[in-house]
């Protein structure tokens, strides 16, 4: 099912990487060609190999970009939620989707026609400049998500995963996880049981883990976790 864009739809569009440096006379024809897909949990918007025809956008849930490799095992990707993009490059190269796509909730995508851009490219060049800088940031989220699989330790990395869950500004807070447990472990780079050691680590900081939320005491004391610089610095606060 698909529909126009409403107002808010076009207030989140604006947030993406590729539309955020568009001038807005462009950025409004782009999105008066959008439309929203709604997706239920477990549906899956493409597949691997498939086709690329548009560039999506997150307004609402999440959706997470995985590949299974030979040995049927799920890698994930990445897992993107509102506000954030994913497939520019592929649409616009009208290339084939490296990964699959899955909804992990129930979630409403802003889906952009590649064509489209692809023409406004072809009469407003400067729309390229957008282009340039959605693919340093890509790269950019790219180094990091190396850095933080290659440098930090396990309870590093979900450390920073529930401080990006807390609101800004509060030194205690209940966060609910907004995905099963096994997403969690494969969008850290983790296994399960590497996840269940990271919690129980957590525990000595005050964080409390049940099955969809967690009870932290100390942002703080979390933040000075996820950003030790190195792993001695890491022993002395866990």
């Amino acid at each position: 099912m698909s529909m126009k864009l409403s107002a808010a739809h076009r207030q989140v569009a604006c947030q993406a990487r590729l539309f955020a440096t568009l001038p807005a006379g462009l950025r409004d024809t782009l999105l008066d060609a959008a439309h929203v897909v709604h997706l239920r949990r477990g549906q899956v918007l493409f597949q691997h190999g498939d086709d690329a025809q548009a560039i999506h956008i997150v307004a609402d849930g999440w959706i997470k970009l995985y590949r299974i490799a030979p040995n049927g095992a799920e890698a994930v990707v990445g897992v993107m939620t509102r506000g954030q993009s994913f497939g520019e490059p592929i649409a616009l190269r009208q290339a084939a989707y490296p990964v699959s796509a899955e909804a992990v909730t129930a979630c409403d995508l802003i889906a952009v026609p590649a064509r489209a851009f692809l023409d406004m490219l072809q009469t407003r060049p400067e729309a390229a400049i957008s282009i340039l800088s959605a693919t340093f940031l890509h790269l950019q989220g790219l180094v990091e998500q190396i850095e933080q699989l290659k440098a930090r330790s396990g309870a590093q990395r979900v450390a920073e995963f529930l401080l990006e869950l807390c609101p800004e500004g509060t030194e205690s807070a209940t966060v609910v996880l907004p995905y099963d447990k096994a997403l969690i472990a494969g969008r850290l780079g983790m296994k399960p049981e590497s996840l269940s050691r990271a919690f129980a680590k957590l525990r000595e900081l005050g964080v409390r883990v049940n099955q969809s939320s967690a009870a932290i005491s100390s942002v703080s004391r979390l933040h000075d976790l996820a950003h030790a610089e190195a792993f001695g610095a890491i022993s002395r606060v866990i």
